[in-house]
């Protein structure tokens, strides 16, 4: 019997791609299992927000009492993060007997990684007493693994330029893409005010029916409180979520949105919404570390993601010095990132990334010089060793921002990990 990181190790090598986007392997192996949600199925896909959406989803339905199946990706420190049942991480030995189910299905059919890990989440789904499962796309849409599930609400949360090699060079190629988890006859909330026409065509096309952030739903916002309004009505006086950042109101609005279009077969209560906004947790989205000097993890890795973030810091009060860790994979639009942070940042710390998508630090000192950066740039061989440097850097009133990869911000976060379990 292999152990969870032994599977890790085997799924890793049984397809020659990383991405080898397309249904046809899934679908086949997915009829093999016979595995066929029972409840209903609601999909997220989108360019950022997706994973703070999905939070946000689990988070109010487990309020209503509902038990659900999410499927995240990627992971941060384990990869029991990507499968939740009932709100807690899925076991490795569960995990190990899914990943068993479905080597003994696929024959001769190679899957990727994620092709296999969308399986063993949706058998592992199959095999519980669910309410829900939660879908989170990992790349595009319509060539995704997770749409071989038929969704009953789909939800885009954004539509920007990212995996231009995989969808396509320009906004509307990808808008297309990403629509494609659209269903006919189902609800499909964009929560995107202004999404490429390519959303509207290939809604027409399916026989989806759009419910558009900004004309069909939406938010008012003062300091302390926020209304909903939408298909359901208003939701007055609502309290902040507790995930960070103004742009969370319009992932909470798609949200409560997506339950709505399901009001029928999951009611929820308006005193489970706001104890489900109230206690959402994503790490990794603008998440504050405990003590001094304030550290902000955030997986943004695309320009959308990086202008969020540089709202965030600004909103997040006066620092004498902002200090960036930051490490990308070359398939990002580096210089776009960099140029919506580097106002906002007085030093960077730079980090290669390892593997064959890695940047080096060099690589993305050239990059800042390009951009014409005038700041302090100091190059590591590691993101754990940039964030130490920055750490002996950096006063007490000072911030770093460790951002650029999931990559990044994983091994950061097992670097504090691993420093507070010295302590302790």
């Amino acid at each position: 019997m292999r152990t969870l990181g032994e599977w890790l190790a085997f799924i890793e090598r049984q397809h020659p791609k990383a991405i080898e986007l397309g249904l046809d392997r899934v679908e086949a192996v997915r009829a093999r299992l016979a595995i066929a949600p029972a409840c209903p199925v609601i999909t997220v896909g989108g360019t950022n927000g997706k994973g703070s959406t999905c939070a946000m989803l689990e988070s109010i339905l487990r309020c209503a009492g509902y038990r659900t199946g999410l499927y995240t990706s990627p992971h941060l420190l384990r990869y029991n993060e990507r499968v939740r049942i009932g709100s807690r991480e899925a076991k490795g030995e569960r995990l190990c007997e899914a990943f068993e189910a479905v080597e003994e299905a696929r024959g001769e059919t190679p899957l990727t990684y994620f092709e296999y890990g969308t399986l063993a989440a949706a058998w592992l789904f199959g095999s519980e007493h669910l309410d829900a499962w939660i879908l989170e796309v990992g790349l595009g849409g319509r060539l995704d693994a997770v749409n071989v599930f038929d969704t009953d609400v789909a939800v885009l949360t954004s539509i920007d330029l990212d995996h231009m090699d995989y969808l396509g060079p320009t906004r509307e190629d990808i808008g297309r893409e990403k629509a494609g988890i659209f269903r006919a006859g189902r609800p499909a909330v964009v929560a995107d005010a202004k999404p490429p026409q390519t959303v509207f065509d290939v809604a027409a096309a399916t026989g989806a029916h759009v419910l558009l952030g900004g004309r069909d739903f939406g938010f008012t916002a003062d300091k302390a409180q926020w209304v909903y309004w939408g298909p359901g009505g208003k939701r007055p006086a609502l309290a902040y979520p507790a995930l960070r950042g103004p742009i969370q109101l319009v992932n909470a609005a798609a949200s409560i949105t997506a339950l709505d279009a399901l009001k029928d077969r999951l009611p929820v209560a308006m005193q489970d919404i706001r104890r489900g906004l109230a206690e959402v947790e994503v790490p990794g989205r603008f998440q504050v570390l405990p003590g001094r000097p304030m550290v902000i993890l955030d997986v943004g890795h695309n320009p959308q993601a990086a202008r969020n973030l540089a709202a965030n810091l600004s909103d997040s009060g006066f620092a004498p010095e902002t200090h960036a860790v930051f490490g990308a994979l070359r398939d990002k639009d580096i210089a776009g990132v960099v140029r919506a942070l580097a106002p906002r940042i007085t030093r960077w710390h730079l980090a290669t990334l390892t593997g064959p998508r890695g940047t080096s630090a060099a690589e993305l000192a050239a990059i800042l010089a390009a951009e014409g950066v005038k700041a302090p740039v100091d190059l590591h061989d590691t993101p754990a060793l940039a964030f130490k440097a920055a750490r002996e850097q950096a006063g007490e009133a000072d911030k770093i921002a460790v951002f650029g990869s999931f990559l990044t911000v994983s091994e950061v976060m097992q670097a504090e990990e691993a420093l507070r379990s010295l302590r302790t």
